[in-house]
C-alpha cells in the first residue's frame, strides 16, 4: 500500500501543480470565462483513467491463462515503461514546467478558448492514465488484493488537498528534494513490476526460463508472513524468482539508477551556480 500511497501522491501533485498553474494563469490573464471548459477538459481527464482501470481489471476474463499472463505481462512492462519515462521527465522539465504551460494556454486561449479543454485532457490525463496503468499492474502482482488500489486513492487524495494548499498559498514545501526522493523509491517499486512482468511472459512462454528459480528463501521469508507480505506490497517481493527476472530486476536497477544519478547530477551545478530556490513550488504555483 506504502508504494501505490506514493505513486498517487507524486502523480497527483504533479497533476494538482499542472491544473493549479493553470488556474491562477487563467486568472491573471483575466480570462475566467474558459473556466468551466477547463474543468470539463479536468473531468473527462479522470474519467478516462478510471474507464481504463475498469477495462483492464475485467477485460481480460473469458480468456485463456496464456492470454491473460501475456496481457498482464505486457502491460506490466509498459507500465514500468511509463513510470520510467515520468520520472526522467520531471527531472528534466520541473524548472521550465510553469513557463511551458503558460506558452502552451496562450495558444489555447486564441478565440472561444476550447482549446482549453484539449490541454486540459492531455495535461492532467496523462497523469491519470500512467497512475491507472501502475496500480493496476501492482495489484495485478499481489494476486489481486484491492490494497494497492486503496493506497493510491489516499495519494491522490492527499495530492489534491496539498495541491490546494499550495495553490493557496498556505504550505510551501521544495519540490525538487520531494521529486528526487520519491523517483528513486519508485525505480525500486518498477524494477519489481518489472520482474513481475517478466514471470508473467515467462509463464505464458513467451519467454524462456519459466520454473528455473534463481533460489528460494520462502523458508525464511514466507510470503504469507506479515513481512514478506509488505515486502511484496511495497517492491513486489518474490522469494522464489526465475534466474531471468533477478536478471531482468538487477538490470533495470543498475541502467535507470545511473542514468538518473547522472542527471541529477548534471541539473545540480547549474541550480547551485544560480542559487535560485526554484523549487519553491507554492510561491509559483501563485505568481
Amino acid at each position: 500500500m506504502l508504494a501505490n500511497y506514493l505513486i498517487g501522491l507524486r502523480e497527483g501533485l504533479e497533476a494538482a501543480l499542472v491544473v493549479g498553474i493553470l488556474v491562477a494563469y487563467i486568472v491573471k490573464v483575466k480570462r475566467q470565462d474558459v473556466l468551466r471548459k477547463f474543468w470539463f477538459g479536468v473531468g473527462i481527464a479522470i474519467v478516462v483513467p478510471l474507464g481504463l482501470g475498469a477495462l483492464l481489471t475485467w477485460g481480460p476474463y473469458g480468456l485463456s491463462f496464456e492470454a491473460q499472463e501475456i496481457i498482464g505481462g505486457g502491460l506490466s512492462i509498459v507500465a514500468v515503461g511509463f513510470v520510467t519515462w515520468m520520472i526522467f521527465w520531471m527531472g528534466k522539465t520541473a524548472r521550465s514546467m510553469k513557463s511551458t504551460l503558460q506558452t502552451r494556454l496562450d495558444a489555447a486561449l486564441l478565440g472561444a478558448g476550447w482549446g482549453v479543454v484539449i490541454l486540459a485532457m492531455l495535461s492532467v490525463g496523462r497523469e491519470g492514465i500512467e497512475t491507472a496503468l501502475f496500480v493496476w499492474a501492482t495489484v495485478a502482482s499481489v494476486g489481486g488484493s484491492w490494497e494497492p488500489a486503496v493506497g493510491a486513492l489516499l495519494g491522490i487524495l492527499t495530492a489534491t488537498v496539498l495541491g490546494y494548499l499550495l495553490y493557496r498559498g498556505f504550505v510551501k514545501i521544495n519540490l525538487g528534494t520531494f521529486f528526487t526522493w520519491t523517483g528513486a523509491f519508485l525505480i525500486l517499486v518498477a524494477g519489481g513490476v518489472f520482474a513481475y512482468g517478466i514471470g508473467d511472459l515467462q509463464e505464458a512462454g513467451v519467454l524462456p526460463g519459466a520454473g528455473v528459480h534463481a533460489y528460494d528463501i520462502s523458508t525464511v521469508i514466507p510470503a504469507s508472513s506479515w513481512y514478506g507480505t509488505v515486502m511484496q506490497g511495497i517492491v513486489n517481493f518474490n522469494p522464489s524468482p526465475t534466474w531471468l527476472q533477478v536478471g531482468g530486476w538487477v538490470a533495470y536497477i543498475a541502467v535507470v539508477t545511473f542514468f538518473y544519478v547522472r542527471q541529477h547530477h548534471s541539473t545540480a551545478r547549474p541550480t547551485r551556480a544560480t542559487a535560485k530556490p526554484s523549487a519553491r513550488v507554492g510561491e509559483s504555483v501563485a505568481s
